[in-house]
């Protein structure tokens, strides 16, 4: 979550921010204890001084624009009678800056990547919940758990699109510390739909397992804990995080997370939910060696553990298990690797999860296509039934020999399978 900040932070917005957090010192300080000093506090455009007394020489590190590779350098002034002397070293010297020309290169073409990745799920999450909710005989407890999790990588997608588009619309970096309210209301709402997105995930996780392990459960009971776990904590996590950052932490648009304990606040629950997936997507493996390794299998169950086996194994994205590899590592560690990883990649998922839960799902192939044969057969009785009360319509040559020809050969095929015509709710001519 806090890679999405970095991509698209520029050098001026790191500025800003060491510009309010030195201002904020500067306030907090006691102005009569400067009655002594004869340099006063100093902000220098990349660095914040605190006062000092004639003779004293404070030493800084260099700012947070230096290369994230190389060990942080050292710069000093002197307080003379004159006041603050000039850097030495000099910042050009020990402080080596990013490289204006790749590291925007990369950053880009991982927003670009992002863009497309959350695009395509968009499209094609909303095609799969449209296919969920038209078939009613697709409406289970299973299925409806698919949709929720549908709703939360929609919900994910557009909370990316609508972040980016308030805080990095514009080339320039002056919104990069607006102190709007709706501008927070964003960031909360889009905390919300990632922790919403973890918390599905893990419910996909439980709802298999508890499926291997209960032989038999009140699905629709489960169902409605589900839901008060899949949105609810959601909620709680995100409200106690929004109210300590106003109370304790109340700076620029909320999109940086410099103070660690609030932000475990949300990771906390995150990285919860993806160990607890992990262990679960083991025992799963687990059950299913047992059952398939069982004598009292009979080959009807076999081939149902081998699909569900088969499935499992597609469900390591779904699972989230992949964010494993960065859970517990710092946030600034391999900085590039994590953006490619969560943000590049990441944004796929969702298209991953419509083509397994939906696209490639048998039950959904078979109703889609029961449903293209019926309104197929409707439509060549409703084209037969319109020439009849048109005789005109008949006469027309090639065309109505070749509808007519096309309309024998249907109900041939049609008396020849009962299950079809029942499907298309047709009564048989006698």
């Amino acid at each position: 979550i806090k890679g999405q900040k970095v991509a698209s932070e520029s050098e001026h917005c790191i500025i800003k921010r060491e510009h309010e957090k030195c201002m904020e010192r500067i306030a907090q300080h006691n102005p009569s204890d400067d009655l002594e000093l004869a340099c006063p506090w100093l902000w220098d455009n990349l660095t914040c001084w605190q006062a000092a007394s004639i003779g004293e020489v404070v030493v800084v590190n260099c700012p947070e624009l230096m290369g994230p590779e190389e060990e942080p350098g050292k710069v000093s002034r002197n307080c003379t009678e004159d006041g603050w002397s000039e850097p030495f070293p000099h910042y050009l010297e020990v402080c080596f800056f990013y490289d204006n020309t790749t590291e925007p290169v990369i950053f880009k073409a991982v927003k670009a990547l992002y863009t497309v990745g959350y695009s395509t799920s968009l499209v094609s999450l909303t095609t799969a919940m449209v296919i969920l909710c038209r078939f009613r005989k697709l409406h289970c407890t299973r299925n409806f758990i698919h949709m929720n999790l549908f709703v939360s990588f929609i919900l994910r997608a557009i909370s990316v699109f609508i972040k980016d588009g308030v805080l990095y619309a514009q080339e320039d970096s002056d919104h990069c510390f607006v102190h709007t309210v709706a501008c927070k209301a964003v960031m909360v709402f889009f905390h919300y739909c990632v922790m919403s997105n973890y918390f599905w995930l893990f419910i996909e996780g439980l709802y298999l397992f508890t499926l291997l392990v209960e032989t038999f459960f009140p699905e629709r009971r489960y169902f409605y804990w589900y839901t008060i776990v899949g949105w609810g904590t959601p909620t709680i996590c995100v409200t106690v995080w929004a109210v300590l950052r106003l109370h304790f932490h109340d700076i620029g648009c909320w999109d940086t997370n410099e103070n660690t304990a609030l932000w475990w606040v949300i990771k906390g629950p995150v990285v919860a939910s993806i160990m607890i997936n992990f262990v679960l997507f083991i025992g799963i493996i687990i059950i299913l060696v047992q059952k398939l390794q069982s004598p009292d299998i009979g080959g009807n169950e076999s081939s149902i553990y081998l699909r569900l086996a088969r499935s499992t194994l597609l469900l390591i994205p779904l699972f989230g298990i992949h964010y494993t590899v960065f859970a517990f590592s710092p946030e600034d560690v391999s900085k590039r690797e994590r953006l490619v990883f969560e943000l590049g990649l990441g944004s796929f998922q969702g298209f991953v999860v419509a083509v397994l839960y939906c696209f490639l799902n048998g039950e959904v192939q078979s109703e889609i296509k029961r449903k293209w044969r019926s309104w197929t057969v409707n439509r060549y009785f409703a084209v037969d039934l319109k020439q009849q009360r048109h005789p005109s319509l008949a006469s027309s040559g090639v065309n109505g020999g070749t509808q007519l020809s096309i309309l024998s050969k249907s109900s041939s095929q049609i008396r020849m399978s009962s299950p079809l015509a029942e499907n298309a709710n047709i009564s048989l001519p006698t």
